[in-house]
């Protein structure tokens, strides 16, 4: 009796393993590369967060259900982010980190200023 219930355990725990961590895994990080600090607004929905990133320090678990990013209070520079996007600021832009594929700028949303003009 007692091993079928340490059999069935696993399948119990893990589904409650993967609700839990699930929201956290979907949610988009932004780490600083440059040398200086930069301010990092996040608008989501009707809310709006500024944050200013040291160098090299990173902002994780933002923008769970998609946002959109302002660096150095630059309107015309917006950025959107979604869900797992792991991004990196880098000369006043914001770049996709991808281990596998050469780095990217991120797209602005459609009618934006493209990401390093001027």
């Amino acid at each position: 009796m007692r091993s079928i219930a340490l059999q069935r355990l696993p399948l119990a725990v893990g589904p409650i393993l993967l609700l839990l961590s699930g929201t956290a895994a979907h949610a988009a990080s932004i780490t600083n590369r440059d040398e200086v600090d930069r301010k990092v607004t996040i608008i989501e929905g009707d809310r709006t967060t500024d944050h200013v990133l040291q160098p090299s320090q990173a902002l994780n678990d933002v923008c769970a259900k998609g946002c959109t990013i302002r660096l150095d209070d630059g309107e015309d520079d917006e950025y959107v982010l979604e869900p797992g996007d792991v991004v990196s600021i880098e000369d006043g832009s914001l770049y996709y980190d991808r281990p596998d594929t050469p780095t990217a700028p991120a797209a602005p949303p459609p009618g934006g200023k493209a990401a390093g003009k001027g």
